[in-house]
């Protein structure tokens, strides 16, 4: 078993040697320092595991010291020794990061059960860390469902660059999943307990773009009423997702690379450099080689981007995957919405399986949602629970119908169905049927009295 390792540090070379002395025979590995200054120099050089300070020593104090230490991305603990026992001088200790502290005389009980408690506690906090990096690393994944091999190659990629910083360009269609990929790769590196922060730069108007990215000071345009921070400085430290990076136009691009490259960039209207530490995850669904050589994208910023290029499969390459997203999401709507859990009939999952599903995992997700309050009380779901007639493409409904049953039929079920799953709510039924609240009411009047008659209009 590896010996812990004490730093003591005290001006008197008595105490020094006799804490040296007491704390080997203990079983503890000891160096020594005469001051602060001193220590601090060998706790660059080679970190102990716990320091033991005096507080008051000449060229830097024990406070000082523990300053220092607190800016070490993985400091040791601290234990402070005084003559000085007052509460100010304990309270000002721990608020600065001191585990405990000691007032002289002491007794080597009382360092005893100090060491004791704080190695305790410093064991049950790495435990802590490891259990919580094990559920991040399970967590991240978990909504990436599906066994298929093109899958678990992304899974695989996810895998190896976690805990670099290099960044990742992911590329897909649109509801593949490429944010999940984004999340999982932040959620298992170690800039997880970070920010992660996203945003779509498609949703950015252009004449903001570089104020949403950089900042701005005061003044530096119209209607720039306070500094504010950009999205590279609320992500430092951890991770900046910029989705649909491909929206981004040209002029800036440059200054973009500039910050990739550098390190530190410039608020719009400042010439103060700041330095930014964050790790750039990127992703499109358009195909970012032709807008390249169109002269739409730089080239020098793509290369600079895709050092770890991902390509998220569509659902219609991984079509081995389409059962265990239909049984999670089922089961997860179904849960949500208080419904037994319900089964999907062997000839409706032929023919889902079979679908391209050209929205792929989010219409996936969505049309199950739907699929689950249009069964309302049924037991099992049905193709006219998926793809009702009811919705705009009745051609699409029609073919998959095969024509067992009328569009007038199918659709009187998924209306009635719908406001049965949604409490009657006439609004919020006309929203998932994408019709407006008038032709729902419509609808109703034509089935008859009763149908729909507690409605919530």
């Amino acid at each position: 078993m590896k010996k812990h390792r004490i730093l003591v540090v005290d001006d008197d070379n008595y105490i020094r040697l006799f804490l040296q002395e007491t704390l080997e025979g203990k079983g503890y590995e000891v160096v020594m320092a005469n001051d602060g200054q001193e220590a601090w120099e060998s706790i660059k050089e080679s970190p102990p595991d716990l320091v033991l300070s005096d507080l008051k020593m000449p060229k830097k104090d024990g406070l000082a010291l523990l300053k220092d230490i607190g800016t070490l991305e993985e400091p040791p603990g601290m234990i402070m020794i005084t003559a000085y026992g007052t509460v100010e001088t304990a309270v000002e200790a721990m608020k600065l990061g001191a585990f405990d502290y000691l007032t002289k005389p002491f007794s080597i009980t009382e360092i005893e059960s100090r060491f004791s408690r704080y190695f305790e506690l410093h064991s049950l906090r790495r435990e802590n860390r490891q259990l919580k990096a094990k559920i991040r690393s399970t967590e991240a994944v978990a909504d990436m469902l599906g066994e298929s091999g093109e899958l678990q190659a992304v899974l695989g990629i996810i895998d190896m660059v976690s805990n670099s910083d290099a960044p990742v360009f992911i590329q897909g269609e649109s509801g593949t999943g490429k944010e999940l990929v984004a999340s999982a790769v932040h959620r298992r590196s170690d800039r997880a307990d970070g920010p992660f922060l996203q945003t779509n730069c498609a949703a950015i108007p252009e004449n903001l773009m570089e104020s949403t990215l950089f900042g701005h000071v005061q003044g530096a345009f119209t209607g720039a009423s306070k500094t504010t921070k950009g999205l590279f400085e609320e992500a430092d430290g951890g991770t900046l997702l910029l989705d649909e990076i491909s929206e981004i136009p040209v002029g800036l691009q440059a200054k973009l690379l500039r910050v990739l490259q550098e390190h530190q960039l410039n608020k719009v209207g400042s010439h103060k450099t700041i330095k930014v530490d964050v790790r750039i995850i990127a992703t499109t669904n358009q195909n970012i080689q032709e807008l390249v050589r169109s002269g739409k994208f730089r080239e020098d910023l793509y290369y600079r981007l895709n050092v770890v290029p991902v390509l998220v499969p569509p659902v219609r390459e991984r079509t081995g995957d389409i059962p265990i997203l239909l049984e999670h999401f089922t089961a997860h709507f179904s849960d949500k919405y208080g419904q037994p859990k319900k089964s999907i009939e062997p000839e409706t999952l032929r023919k889902l399986e079979a679908y391209d599903w050209p929205g792929n995992v989010r219409e996936i997700k969505n049309t199950t949602e739907r699929a689950i309050l249009f069964a309302g009380a049924a037991e099992s779901l049905t193709m006219a629970h998926f793809f009702p007639p009811v919705l705009k493409d009745e051609g699409l409904s029609k073919e998959l119908f095969n024509g067992t049953r009328t569009i007038a039929d199918v659709e009187r079920e998924a209306i009635l169905a719908t406001l049965e799953g949604t409490g009657q709510n006439r609004t919020q039924a006309a929203r998932i049927l994408d019709i407006s609240v008038k032709t729902l009411r419509n609808k109703l009047k034509q089935y008859g009295p009763g149908a729909g008659a507690a409605s919530i209009s």
